[in-house]
């Protein structure tokens, strides 16, 4: 399964992206970021499915989350980033 993969600089501001997730209806899961992709050190990301992954960004731009990358992630392991 593919999911996607949003990036955020803290804990902070992914707890604030899954409660506004998940207030929509959309299961979101708070993971640490995987090491190669972050560029700011410690990071925490959302992840959520990628049928929901394109809704769950325009509401994270509607509530003004500091989204800092978004990737997709592949059953293989593999990250690709997708431009937001």
């Amino acid at each position: 399964m593919v999911y996607y993969l949003i990036t955020c600089r803290s804990l902070t501001y992914a707890q604030k992206a899954a409660r506004a997730l998940e207030r929509a209806g959309i299961t979101a899961h708070i993971m640490r970021t995987p090491k190669g992709l972050s560029k700011e050190g410690c990071s925490y990301s959302v992840k959520v499915s990628e049928q929901r992954g394109p809704l769950a960004l325009r509401i994270l731009k509607d509530v003004d989350a500091r989204i800092s990358r978004v990737y997709l992630q592949y059953p293989t392991g593999e990250y690709r980033e997708v431009p937001i």
